[in-house]
């Protein structure tokens, strides 16, 4: 006769000495069930946007102070039902997939007369891209 135990302190199940890390936990109306674990691989696609001088600095910025926060990464992303558990759930970051793309440029909205007192600004899709530095803006 095989025995199963609960080892609490690691997370996992005991049978003779073969240890599986689960969060399952088998009661006595799942005698004769069989346990399944399916690693399932999802792509990840982040888009995000940022206000800079020059590409440069956008890249900059990106790459410091985007991506994604590898401490939201946790089982609360995922969908545990009906008995399914999660047992790991992790994100790598694979490498840039595109240039980093012009969107336009923040001009005084043309539609207010008094944007400049007003503070009225908009984002010109169709306005030049014209590099700048920190020290020439």
């Amino acid at each position: 006769m095989e025995h199963t135990g609960r080892n609490v302190e690691n997370d996992s199940t005991e049978s003779d000495g073969l240890m599986t890390k689960t969060k399952l936990y088998p009661r006595a109306e799942d005698l004769g069930k069989n346990a399944y674990r399916k690693r399932t691989y999802y792509t990840l696609l982040v888009e995000q946007d940022v206000l800079a001088h020059n590409q440069d600095e956008a890249d900059e910025l990106f790459r410091d102070g985007g991506g994604v926060n590898y401490d939201k990464i946790t089982s609360d992303l995922l969908l545990e039902d009906k008995g399914v558990e999660t047992v790991i759930v992790d994100a790598t970051w694979t490498g840039d997939t595109g240039n980093t793309e012009y969107m336009g440029k923040v001009v005084l909205n043309p539609d207010n007369d008094y944007a400049a007192e007003d503070g009225d600004v908009v984002l010109d899709a169709y306005a030049d891209e014209i590099n700048l530095t920190k020290e020439t803006a």
